[in-house]
């Protein structure tokens, strides 16, 4: 359903495109992320247990910047994955300020065999797109990412505190 705004071209095409992205983010997030509560876990929980499985033991931070969340949220999701027996946390060898987030074998063993369904999900969420049109949204989603990163001084672009400039604004201007 294209949008009802009444203004300019300019503002009702990017009106529509955002509500197409928007419903678009929803559908797919549904269609792959869905089938994760079935096996107990939350779609940051996955992230957490499958970034582990692939880049190793890391800190809060780090998780935090690989799954998109904030500190606080990536806290609170460490401790229920914790609580599940899947990841424990262990002192940093090379800096006693940093704890590390570590798979235990059950974590090991639940992403390990979660992961091949979940790449199929993805795989068959883009399948309509040919292997162009998906690197093609990749690129264009890329910099539109980006593009508003940079231009709310984000570089993470995930931060709900990040304030939005004016209308027209640049950055840096008040």
């Amino acid at each position: 359903m294209p949008t009802h705004h009444s203004g300019p071209d300019e503002e009702r095409l990017a009106l529509d495109v955002y509500i197409k992205l928007a419903r678009a983010t929803t559908a797919v997030d549904a269609a792959v992320n869905r089938p994760l509560l079935h096996h107990g876990l939350t779609v940051s929980q996955f992230g957490v247990l499958e970034a582990l499985l692939h880049l190793g033991p890391l800190g809060h931070g780090a998780i935090g910047r690989k799954i998109l969340k904030s500190s606080g949220n990536v806290t609170t999701v460490i401790d229920n994955l914790c609580r599940l027996g899947l990841v424990t946390r262990e002192d940093d060898p090379n800096d006693r300020r940093v704890r590390r987030v570590v798979l235990t074998t059950e974590g090991r063993r639940r992403v390990e065999g979660l992961l091949p369904a979940h790449v199929l999900r993805v795989r068959d969420a883009f399948s309509n797109l040919s292997a162009d049109e998906q690197r093609t949204l990749a690129d264009l989603l890329r910099r539109l990412g980006r593009a508003n990163a940079e231009a709310t001084g984000d570089g993470n672009s995930t931060n709900p505190r990040s304030p939005s400039p004016a209308p027209g604004a640049k950055r840096g201007t008040p």
